[in-house]
C-alpha cells in the first residue's frame, strides 16, 4: 500500500521547505522527505543552511563581532570595559538554540499548511504512467509513495580535497568549523571564498591567528575590482593573512595539530603549522542515492541535474531546484525557485531574473552586490558610467563607528539604466535590497538619486553614488 500526493518535495532545506509551503498554499496535497539528523540523533528540517550553514554561521559572526567590539572598540565611545572574556561553549550553545528555534519554526509551518513530513531517504522507483513512484527508506524499512509531481531539492555538500581527510576535529569543513569549543591559537583555512572568509573572521575576532590559502591569483575574483581592492585592504588591517596563487601540497596531522605544505605564487616552498585547519573550497551537488537512472535522468559532468529556465528536468512533472541545479548556490535563489516551481505546477506563469540575484559575504564590513561588475561590462564592450561614494563622510556611519567601505553604482552610458551595484558596508546585506528592487524595475541611476532617503542613514550613500553615476553631482562631495 502506498501514500499518494499531488506534490512530493525531496529535501527540506531552504529551497525544499519553501517549495512545499507554497505548493500547500496553492491547495495541493504535499509531502516533504527529509533525512537530516542532528548530532543528538533527532530528525530536523532546514537542511544545511539552517543546521550547519547560513544561520549558525551568522549567529557566530554576530557573537564574535560583539566580543571584538567590547574588547577593542567601546573605548572610543567613552565606555570603559576590562577583563573581557569569551565563553566559547556558551557561544556555541546560543548558536544551537537559534538553530533549534528555527527548525521548530519550520515544523510549525508544516503543521499549519498540512504538509506531511516523511522522515528518511527518498529514492525514485519509476516514472512511467500518470504518477511518479518513490520509496522513502527509514532504518531499513521502505514506504512506497506516489506523486503527480516531484521537486528535487537535495542541496549540496562541502567539496573535499584529495589527500586531506576531513574528521571535523583537526581538519574541518563548514560543519566542524561551526562546532569548535575552543579558540585555536593558529587557524589555517584553505579557500578565500565566502565560507572561508566568514569562518576565518569568526575565529580571528576571538583571538586566533588566521592564515588563508587561496589557489586563485586574484582575491574575490567574482566581485567588482573596487570591492577586491577595498576588501583586501580592510581584511589585512584586521589581521587576516591571505596568501594568493597557492598550490597545496601534503597535509599531515599529528599530536600538535596540522602541517600544510604549500607553494607560493612565485614557486617557493612554504609550510603552515596550525592547531586546526578548515577546508573551504566550495560545494558540490548532493544527488547520491536518488535513483535518477531509474527514471531516465542523469547529472551533468559537474554533478548538477540539467533543467531549463523554469527548473523542469527532461522528465515531465519532475523538477529540480536550489544547489542541485545551475546557477549560484544561494539559499534565496533556491527559495525563489521553489516558489516558481510550485506556481508552475498550479498553472501560473512565474519568472525569475537570474541576473538580479543579490550576493552577500557576511564579514565585517559586509560585502554585497547585484548585477554585473565593471570588468564584466567592459569585457562585453558596453559603454558605462560609474559613481562611487564612501561611508567615511556619512553621518550615520560615523555615528555608529562603521565608516569603512562605499557604494558603487554602474549605469549604462546612454540610457542611465542601473547595471550593477556593489556595496562594502556594515549593513551591506540590507542596503543591497534597494538596489535589487531598482534593477528589477529597470530603474535609472537618476531614479535612485531623485528618491528621498532618510537622514541620517546609511542608505543616503546609495543615493549619493547613484547621483554620482547619473550626472556626477553627488551632493556631499
Amino acid at each position: 500500500m502506498s501514500q499518494n500526493f499531488d506534490v512530493v518535495v525531496i529535501g527540506a532545506g531552504s529551497s525544499g521547505y519553501i517549495a512545499a509551503v507554497r505548493a500547500a498554499q496553492l491547495g495541493f496535497r504535499v509531502a516533504c522527505v527529509e533525512k537530516w539528523r542532528n548530532p543528538n540523533g533527532e530528525y530536523a528540517l532546514g537542511g544545511t543552511c539552517l543546521n550547519v550553514g547560513c544561520i549558525p554561521s551568522k549567529a557566530l559572526l554576530a557573537s564574535s563581532e560583539e566580543y571584538e567590539k567590547a574588547a577593542g572598540h567601546l573605548d572610543e565611545h567613552g565606555i570603559s570595559v576590562s577583563s573581557v572574556k569569551i565563553d566559547v561553549p556558551k557561544m556555541i550553545a546560543r548558536k544551537d538554540s537559534i538553530v533549534s528555534k528555527m527548525t521548530k519554526g519550520i515544523e510549525f509551518l508544516f503543521r499549519k499548511n498540512k504538509i506531511t513530513w516523511l522522515k528518511g531517504h527518498a529514492r525514485f522507483v519509476s516514472g512511467e504512467g500518470a504518477s511518479i513512484r518513490l520509496e522513502v527508506i527509514e532504518d531499513g524499512e521502505a514506504l512506497l509513495v506516489e506523486a503527480a509531481n516531484v521537486i528535487i531539492a537535495t542541496g549540496s555538500k562541502p567539496r573535499h580535497l584529495p589527500g586531506i581527510p576531513v574528521d571535523n576535529k583537526l581538519i574541518c569543513d563548514n560543519e566542524g568549523a561551526l562546532a569548535m569549543t575552543e579558540v585555536p591559537k593558529r587557524l589555517g583555512v584553505i579557500g578565500a571564498g565566502v565560507i572561508g572568509l566568514e569562518l576565518g573572521s569568526v575565529w580571528r575576532r576571538l583571538g586566533a591567528e588566521v592564515t588563508i590559502l587561496e589557489a586563485l591569483p586574484t582575491f574575490l575574483a567574482a566581485t567588482d575590482v573596487a570591492v577586491q581592492k577595498e576588501a583586501a585592504k580592510l581584511f589585512a588591517k584586521q589581521g587576516l593573512k591571505i596568501e594568493l596563487g597557492v598550490k597545496i601540497g601534503e597535509v599531515v596531522t599529528g599530536k600538535k595539530g596540522v602541517k600544510v605544505a604549500w607553494t607560493d605564487a612565485k614557486g617557493g616552498a612554504q609550510a603552515l603549522e596550525c592547531d586546526r585547519l578548515i577546508v573551504s573550497v566550495g560545494r558540490v551537488p548532493h544527488t547520491e542515492g536518488l535513483g535518477l537512472e531509474t527514471i531516465g535522468l542523469a547529472t551533468d559532468e559537474r554533478g548538477f541535474i540539467p533543467v531549463d529556465g523554469h527548473c523542469r528536468t527532461a522528465l515531465p512533472n519532475v523538477y529540480a531546484i536550489g544547489d542541485v541545479v545551475r546557477g549560484p548556490m544561494l539559499a534565496h535563489k533556491g527559495e525563489d525557485e521553489g516558489v516558481m516551481v510550485a506556481e508552475l505546477i498550479a498553472g501560473q506563469k512565474p519568472h525569475i531574473d537570474y541576473d538580479k540575484i543579490p550576493w552577500v559575504i557576511y564579514t565585517s564590513p559586509e560585502i554585497a552586490w547585484v548585477g554585473k561588475t565593471e570588468q564584466q561590462l567592459k569585457e562585453e564592450g558596453r559603454a558605462i558610467k560609474t559613481g562611487q561614494f564612501p561611508f567615511a563622510i556619512n553621518g550615520r556611519a560615523l555615528g555608529i563607528g562603521s565608516p569603512e567601505g562605499f557604494v558603487k553604482v554602474i549605469a549604462d552610458a546612454a540610457t542611465d539604466e542601473v547595471l550593477g551595484v556593489h556595496v562594502v558596508a556594515s549593513s551591506a546585506s540590507d542596503l543591497i535590497a534597494e538596489a535589487t528592487m531598482a534593477m528589477e524595475f529597470k530603474a535609472s541611476a537618476e531614479d535612485i538619486g531623485r528618491i528621498c532617503h532618510a537622514h541620517p542613514s546609511l542608505a543616503e550613500v546609495m543615493r549619493e553614488a547613484a547621483l554620482a553615476a547619473s550626472d556626477k553631482r553627488a551632493l556631499n562631495m
